[in-house]
């Protein structure tokens, strides 16, 4: 009987450590990342970067993003989900703690293990849901999603009065997100030490020698909505306090509207998933939400008074985090089965990345060009127009490899 009760109380430690556990790797998604934006300038000028070179600062993580995501169902798979998390979270530490130090070598060899550490904590957090809590799922997705929101939020807001309100600098202001990944640490050697639930699914990724995705028009439709969303949203979180503080705005409170931004949109991330799966065709969400783009920049490009600029940010905010989570919802509702969706995500998610990574450089380099933000800002309409095109195909009620000639 007492080793009865001391198995289940073991059991309920280790459930609510992992439960913990899957919660600090949420938190550990986004904020080197998105602590980025607001310090961009100020890193820039300190280490003495082009704005095309310092928007590598965000785009490396995405080029480790594509290039990795495809690897890790493998490692995962050989060495266990625990053992590659944790792996993960230790790349992220060394990334985040190297870019902290004023060189350029390592501010850029920093940047790319953030982004390996982070692919891999990506690419596993679902699969470790989907194993080890296969009837909730759901909910624990939404937490977890919702946790990386606000953390990803709270770092555009932080990162401005860490480095010069509390006069610590940049440095420090991107090195303190390295606490969360330490915490994870523990958490997750814990965690794969005391693993003895062997996997029940293994996560499928996609064979080198199937390419039959790769040749279907709609994946390519809905791969590309995914990747120019993905382009909008970096661009955004690496350039939206620069132009706020081109056009006056005091450079911490630019920070704050970028983390304002990003928390207006988490409701948007939440239903509109939820609203997409009432319909058969989502078409008239693409509209809705590409258009709040479109209206967003357009008021960004007049910029004529404060409160255009507050507006914008907000609409733009509902816009990004729709887009966004509609992006991730069909890779589902366009796929027939699980292996389907598998492949459908692995393609989406590369050639995304891709996308995503250039968006920053090239916004960057159009602003050296030019020294002023209306040509990249036009440019930003027009490929949210092209994500309201490529929206409507991904939209339509059909499945990838059959019957895509629908209308």
């Amino acid at each position: 009987m007492e080793l009865h009760q001391n198995t289940k109380q073991y059991d309920k430690t280790y459930r609510v450590l992992l439960f913990i556990g899957i919660i600090v790797v949420a938190f550990n998604l986004r904020p080197a990342i998105t602590s980025i934006g607001p310090l961009i300038g100020i890193i820039r000028d300190d280490v003495g970067l082009s704005n095309w070179s310092v928007g590598l600062l965000t785009s490396l993580p995405l080029i480790a993003f594509a290039i990795m995501s495809p690897i890790v169902p493998r490692l995962a798979n050989r060495y266990t989900n625990e053992r590659i998390m944790m792996v993960g979270l230790i790349l992220l530490a060394i990334g985040i703690s190297a870019r902290s130090i004023s060189l350029i070598s390592l501010l850029f060899a920093g940047t790319l293990f953030v982004g390996l550490g982070i692919a891999i904590c990506n690419v596993l957090l679902p699969g470790v849901i989907k194993d080890k809590f296969p009837a909730k799922v759901a909910l624990m997705t939404s937490l977890y999603s919702t946790a990386m929101g606000i953390f990803a939020a709270a770092a555009s807001g932080l990162s401005i009065p860490i480095a010069t309100g509390m006069d610590l600098g940049w440095k420090l202001a991107l090195l303190i997100w390295c606490l969360p990944a330490i915490i994870g640490i523990f958490i997750w050697v814990y965690l794969n030490k005391n693993n003895n639930k062997e996997q029940t699914e293994e996560i499928n990724y996609i064979n080198p020698s199937e390419n039959r995705m790769w040749k279907s028009p709609l994946a390519w439709h809905v791969a590309a909505f995914m990747g120019l969303q993905s382009f909008l949203f970096y661009v955004t979180i690496s350039w939206l306090p620069e132009i706020l503080h081109d056009y006056g705005m005091d450079i911490a409170h630019a920070g704050w509207m970028l983390s304002m931004m990003q928390f207006i949109g988490l409701p948007a991330s939440f239903f509109v998933p939820v609203i997409a799966g009432k319909f058969k065709s989502q078409r008239p969400i693409v509209v809705i939400m590409a258009s709040c783009s479109v209206i967003g920049y357009s008021g960004l490009l007049l910029g004529n008074s404060y409160v255009m600029l507050v507006i914008s940010t907000v609409i733009i905010g509902i816009a990004l985090s729709g887009t966004f989570a509609l992006a991730l919802a069909f890779l589902g509702m366009r796929a027939k089965n699980a292996k389907q969706a598998a492949e459908l995500s692995g393609m989406a998610q590369a050639l995304g990345y891709v996308l995503a990574a250039a968006g920053p450089i090239f916004i960057g380099y159009l602003y050296d060009l030019t020294h002023l933000w209306a040509i990249p800002l036009i440019t930003l309409i027009i490929i949210a127009l092209m994500v309201m095109a490529f929206g409507l195909s991904a939209g339509r009620d059909v499945y990838v490899l059959d019957g895509e000639s629908q209308n």
